[in-house]
């Protein structure tokens, strides 16, 4: 095992920069994951960590070595692809024997480790079969065991569910977090699912434009997201943000008007903000209070039942929310919802994007 260190982390691609100065510290069997929109650069800062992507500039160290001159073989690393990738002539046994074959280990280690990895992923009864033979989740599995025999100190994830239907993909995050139990190696995953993330980081790290925007432990950031755009990714459904300005604002307090005139408040450090800034207010969808006597009123666009909860889709001013309710609560179009915000599950963002903290 190893922990993995990276120092102003570049990457371009001619003119266009797509890591910029990415500095990030993951502990020796820590499970990190990197999350962001497409094109934010995870599976890129991911394929430089690996070698198979050749670093602009900055360091990358494995295991306190600098790897930035080895070639992907010589890190310590082995990576899962989104595709699985498997040789389909051959058995599972052989597509998971075949890196070491090439690398002429003997023959007893060879069928020690393969034998071992197919133990640990419950795909010992298949090892004779070809991979048509397998289901998606069990293919990932072998994708998964060639990559356990060559017994790496750091473990590289590409979006490796995402060939995968809904049920299944369920099953396999539970299998992915049981592995790293199991195994106790440093694991870095990349995914776009901010659920996947949720599930299964031991920290998650936030991308935008090549730039880290937060790290931190899943709550943290659901809890206290530093700005703007984690507050909008992470979390399911996502935050409600309502434009508004300060009336008042102070160390343990703000007052935010809407639109509407409605006055809100927010439970946060306000000190550095004046009446008349502009503000925005966000609150999740869990967190609003229905059927308050005061507070704002919604109307009701359309209803989502999923049987243990209904979540309300509705305008106010101009600003969409989402209100989740009981299961057997069923509003209809039209119909307008009092919600009440709690100031201590209030957020509030500045005009920069950058939030207010919270106690």
């Amino acid at each position: 095992m190893a922990d993995v260190r990276l120092t102003g982390v570049t990457k371009r691609f001619g003119t266009t920069e797509v890591l910029r100065g990415i500095d990030l510290d993951i502990a020796d069997g820590e499970f990190v994951v990197f999350v962001g929109p497409s094109g934010c650069g995870k599976s890129t800062l991911l394929r430089t960590i690996a070698g198979l992507e050749e670093a602009s500039g900055g360091e990358i160290a494995i295991g306190g070595r600098t790897v930035n001159e080895l070639s992907p073989s010589e890190r310590g690393v082995a990576m899962v692809f989104q595709s699985y990738a498997l040789y389909p002539h051959m058995s599972v046994y052989e597509n998971m024997a075949f890196g070491l074959k090439l690398a002429k280990a003997d023959k007893g280690e060879i069928d020690r480790r393969v034998r071992a990895a197919a133990e640990t992923l419950n795909i010992s009864d298949y090892l004779e079969r070809k991979p048509k033979a397998l289901s998606g989740g069990q293919r990932q599995r072998v994708a998964i065991g060639r990559a356990i025999v060559r017994e790496p100190q750091v473990f590289l994830f590409d979006e490796p569910l995402s060939n995968l239907d809904a049920a299944l993909r369920v099953r396999m995050r539970y299998e992915f977090a049981a592995l790293h139990e199991r195994l106790k190696t440093t694991m870095i995953y990349v995914t776009h699912d901010q659920v996947e993330a949720m599930t299964l980081a031991d920290r998650i790290v936030v991308l935008n434009g090549g730039r880290i925007e937060q790290v931190g432990r899943p709550m943290e950031l659901y809890e206290r997201p530093r700005n703007l755009f984690v507050a909008e990714f992470i979390g399911s459904p996502r935050m409600n943000l309502i434009p508004g300005e300060i009336v008042e604002a102070e160390a343990g307090r703000a007052l935010v008007r809407t639109a509407t005139g409605d006055v809100v408040s927010a439970a946060v450090d306000a000190s550095r903000a004046r009446a008349g800034d502009a503000v925005t207010l966000g609150v999740r969808p869990e967190h609003l209070l229905v059927d308050t006597a005061d507070g704002i009123a919604a109307r009701v666009t359309f209803a989502e039942t999923l049987g243990h909860a209904t979540f309300a889709y509705a305008d106010y001013a101009g600003a969409p929310l989402t209100v989740q309710l009981s299961g057997d609560r069923r509003p209809r179009a039209g119909e307008t919802l009092r919600l009440g915000v709690p100031p201590e599950q209030a957020h509030l963002f500045d005009a920069a994007g950058e939030a207010f903290a919270r106690p």
